[in-house]
């Protein structure tokens, strides 16, 4: 909070205090009444997301589950579900020029404020288990955008999937946004890396250590197929005895 927002909230508290109590019980109570409205969709919206979160990790650990079986091997490493924070999701819906009061133009207009991160061991799996997913006829597909066979200047490899999914309530069912990213160990160790950078202010030398970084993302994706065909040699060597 800023100072003309200490200001003005000290003086917001001296009013209030020299109101008659009858007067000042009845502010108050409106004031929590208005809260209460004005955040009750975007609770609700919130818990919405949160269900479509399970769904998809559902789905993707009843995959894994699959594959496992097929394959005699598990694909998928770890599986995190994170949902935007608050203060992000105001942050952004202000430079849209969206209200928070407004659930339906917030849904319509952010595409990630539900996340699911899938880590895998190869890049195959990563392509295999969004073809896996995005089959399942309950899965819309709204977006793609594929930084591994395409990556970002800074060398940030990884799928994105924005995909609709449904979740059952008891009063019918809700289609819900989910924002769904697929990479490797590596990529993911490296994405990890470069958040601290992208994100920790007056890191000395940064322009040197971005490049840097961009190096090894170089690196890593190497050592992801090299890693890949030697499984693979494995694998043949496996069936051949």
């Amino acid at each position: 909070m800023n100072n003309e927002q200490n200001k003005n909230a000290l003086m917001l508290q001296q009013a209030i205090e020299l109101m008659p109590d009858n007067v000042r019980d009845q502010f108050v109570s409106n004031a929590l009444k208005l809260m209460r409205e004005a955040s009750s969709p975007f609770r609700k919206l919130m818990a919405y997301y949160t269900c479509a979160m399970m769904e998809v990790e559902t789905k993707l650990n009843v995959l894994n589950e699959e594959f496992s079986l097929q394959y005699d091997r598990n694909p998928i490493s770890s599986i995190k579900t994170r949902l935007k924070s608050f203060g992000s999701i105001i942050e952004k819906l202000q430079r849209k020029g969206i209200s928070l009061s407004d659930p339906d133009a917030m849904e319509a207009k952010l595409n990630d404020i539900a996340g699911v991160r899938v880590v895998c061991s190869f890049p195959e799996d990563v392509y295999m288990l969004a073809d896996a997913l995005l089959k399942q006829d309950d899965i819309r597909l709204l977006a793609r955008k594929d930084y591994i066979q395409h990556p970002k200047p800074n060398g940030y490899r990884s799928l994105h999937l924005i995909v609709e999914v449904p979740v059952f309530f008891s009063k019918g069912r809700q289609m819900m946004r989910v924002e769904v990213q697929i990479r490797t160990i590596a990529m993911d160790f490296w994405a990890s890396l470069e958040h601290q950078l992208s994100y920790k202010k007056d890191v000395p030398h940064s322009e040197e250590i971005g490049a840097e970084l961009k190096e090894c993302a170089e690196v890593i994706s190497h050592t992801d197929q090299r890693m890949q065909e030697i499984r693979e040699k494995i694998g043949i060597f496996t069936e051949l005895t």
